[in-house]
């Protein structure tokens, strides 16, 4: 019996630590921008002490900079237009380091972030992104 109970444990915890991503996961929108070299942001001036890997934060998750530098796990879940499978099936750790007053997205990722995650020629991706 103890057998028993302790394997049924055991399947519970492994079906919830599969669910508790997916739970935590937020829907969004992303764009990218430009290429390198990333100068001139928000959140460092001139300076840009995470490389490539960064990110825009729209106005919805601005809050007066207090994203800047916080880290996001980006996946691209679907095309927003006429772009058939867009998704590369990989994520990709972006930071926060700039700002993107009046964007509709959520991010605008860099060139390099967006090419991992989702086909540049679609522009404009479905994402979902958690910390």
């Amino acid at each position: 019996m103890a057998a028993r109970v302790g394997i049924i444990l055991t399947c519970a915890f492994s079906l919830f630590s599969l669910i508790l991503p997916t739970l935590s996961a937020t829907d969004g929108i992303a764009t990218y921008y430009g290429s390198a070299p990333y100068t001139g942001n928000a959140c460092y001036g001139s300076k840009n002490p995470y490389g490539v890997w960064i990110a825009a934060a729209s106005d919805k998750l601005w809050d007066g900079g207090k994203i800047c530098g916080q880290r996001f796990k980006v996946t691209c879940t679907g095309p927003t237009n006429a772009v058939p499978h867009p998704c590369t099936g990989k994520s990709v750790t972006i930071t926060v380091i700039n700002y993107c007053p009046g964007c509709a997205n959520t991010f605008d990722l860099s060139q390099e972030a967006f090419a991992t995650i989702a086909n540049p020629t679609a522009g404009v991706i479905k994402i979902s992104y958690e910390p």
